[in-house]
Order: structure tokens, then sequence, then C-alpha cells
């Protein structure tokens, strides 16, 4: 091994600091293997207080680190369980509404079981349409020119918007529970043509936020998009 000399131009000798040492192990990683002696005789501070050997440190930080990445990897697995179980229910979902033969069905599916499979507290698919001409059918159809009038910031970029919403809003997209939402999911349907309006609701004021990711509103909203136009 190198050996190192440090010197300086007034007495010969240059003290060595701790980021000087530090550099030199790291460089030199196998300085203890022929120095077992002195691994014994280093100590080092535990979080307990007492003084500990630099093997037991060692492999004290070893354990902690195996704890940590076995805590990642079970909230690896909790959430692959998690993800397998919302995509066989987002599965389930849209084989039951191409399976519909109705708009009325497909309503009816929808809300059923974002309530009863998802968990989902408050759900509503409202269409775009003549309500009198689909009043033996459906119940849950507006004009578009009047869900434009009623919510046009949720409209107007075609995209999700999830948060703490408008009372107004909430009343347009959830009638008689508005007063029990706390935060909601909307999403339109259809893009150059409006088709409608999704709508999930929480009692739990954070549930739904800004921040939170909206691809399964998306792909739901692209399965209604091309499902829709059949029974128009």
């Amino acid at each position: 091994m190198d050996n190192v000399e440090v010197t300086d131009n007034n007495n010969g000798a240059s003290d060595i600091t701790e980021e000087d040492v530090a550099q030199y192990l790291q460089d030199h990683a196998e300085f203890f293997l022929n120095r077992d002696e002195l691994l014994l005789e280093l100590k080092l501070a535990h979080p307990s207080g007492e003084a500990v050997s630099l093997l037991e440190r060692q492999v004290s930080l070893l354990r902690e680190r195996n704890m940590e990445l076995n805590h990642r990897l079970d909230g690896l697995l909790e959430h692959a369980e998690d993800n397998d179980q919302l995509y066989d229910k987002t599965q389930q979902l849209v084989l039951a509404l191409i399976e519909a033969q109705d708009l009325d069905t497909i309503v009816n599916t929808f809300n059923r079981s974002l309530l009863t499979d998802f968990g989902i507290d408050f759900s509503n698919l409202i269409l775009f349409g003549n309500p009198e001409q689909y009043r033996d059918v459906l119940s849950v159809m507006v004009p578009v020119d009047d869900a434009f009038a009623a919510i046009p910031s949720l409209l107007k970029n075609n995209k999700a918007t999830c948060g703490v919403l408008r009372p107004e809003d909430l009343q347009f997209l959830f009638t008689d529970q508005a007063q029990q939402v706390g935060s909601a999911a909307v999403m339109p349907l259809g893009d150059n043509n409006p088709l409608g309006v999704i709508a999930i609701g929480s009692k739990d004021p954070n549930r739904f936020s800004s921040t939170m990711g909206t691809l399964f509103l998306s792909y739901i909203a692209d399965v209604l998009s091309r499902l829709i136009p059949r029974y128009q």
C-alpha cells in the first residue's frame, strides 16, 4: 500500500483534517484488510450512548438498512396488490358497460360499480341531450347548453377536475346529495361532441385533490365516449 506523507514548507508536517482522512479511506477501501487489531480498537458513538467497535457499527447499519429495504418492499407489494385489485374492478366495469344494451343500463351499471365495487361515496353519470327524447328510459339527461351554463369551468377544457368544488357546481352534479360532498372528481365525456360528464364525490374534503392522478377517470371516460353514441 502506498505510504502517505503530508508536509508543508514551514515545519515539515501539516495538520491532517478529518476530510483528508475520510478521502484517504475512501480512496483506499482495502486499508483495514490486514489490520484486524486496529478494527477492534476503533470505537464509534452509538445512539444508545455506548461506544461500539467499527464492526459492530457496520453490522448495526446493515441491519437498519435491511429493515428499511424490507419496509420499502412491503410497500411495493402492497401497492402492487392494490393495483391488481383496481385492474380487476376496472376490467369488470368495462366489460359490463360493453354488454349494456341501452343508455339506462350504462348509467346504472356505472353508478352501481363506482358505489359498490370501488367504494365511492357518491357517483353520477350525467348525459347531454334532449330530456324529452329520453324521458321514458333515462332520468339523468340534461340539454348541453344548460350544462355549459351551469358548470362552464368544469367542461370547457375537457379535462379532469379534482378537489373542493363550488356549491353551485356540486348542486348541478349531485343534486340532493350536494351538501354531503366534501370533494369531487369530474371528467367530461366526448371531445368535439360533448356527450356528458362523470362526477364522483367523497364526504372527505381531502379525498380528491388537484395533485391526484386521473388515469382511471380518463380511461373510463374514453370507454364511455365510445359506447354512448351507439344509443343516441
